[in-house]
């Protein structure tokens, strides 16, 4: 692994948008390891073990998910010693405003409403991925 691998794990339940996902990275030629939990316990669980390698790590987040939902895995995340100052970007289909501020004062790092065509899903990776390049990671 070089310096500027970043360990992504993405929080999403429904297995298409994981699937879009992986797709989405293919087109844009993103290489970095993408990690998969189904909902906020597993995800707490993976990052805990190590399972997603602590070093340079980002979280995409979606907020609604069985069991454990994204902003209830935030505050969670954020009590966490270990893990609070992980960043984190909202990637869900949720518009509703209680949930962007909810989201915000739990200091994510964006909150991204995922588009309804795979085309515009596409640009939303790719400028992740920009963001995520230019961005400096501890």
């Amino acid at each position: 692994m070089n310096e500027k691998t970043l360990n992504i794990l993405l929080v999403e339940d429904d297995q298409v948008d994981v699937m879009n996902v992986r797709r989405a990275f293919d087109k844009n030629r993103i290489t970095n390891p993408l990690y998969v939990a189904r909902d906020g316990i597993e995800a707490l669980s993976m990052l805990r073990s190590a399972k997603v390698p602590p070093a340079r790590r980002i979280i995409l987040l979606d907020l609604n998910m069985p069991r454990m939902n994204g902003i209830e895995f935030l505050r969670e995340l954020r009590n966490d010693p270990a893990l609070s100052v992980t960043p984190v970007v909202v990637l869900t289909t949720s518009n509703d405003e209680r949930d962007k501020i909810d989201a915000f004062n739990l200091n994510v790092a964006g909150y991204l409403v995922k588009p309804v065509t795979f085309i515009n899903f596409v640009e939303v990776m790719a400028a992740l991925n920009k963001y995520w390049t230019l961005v400096e990671f501890p």
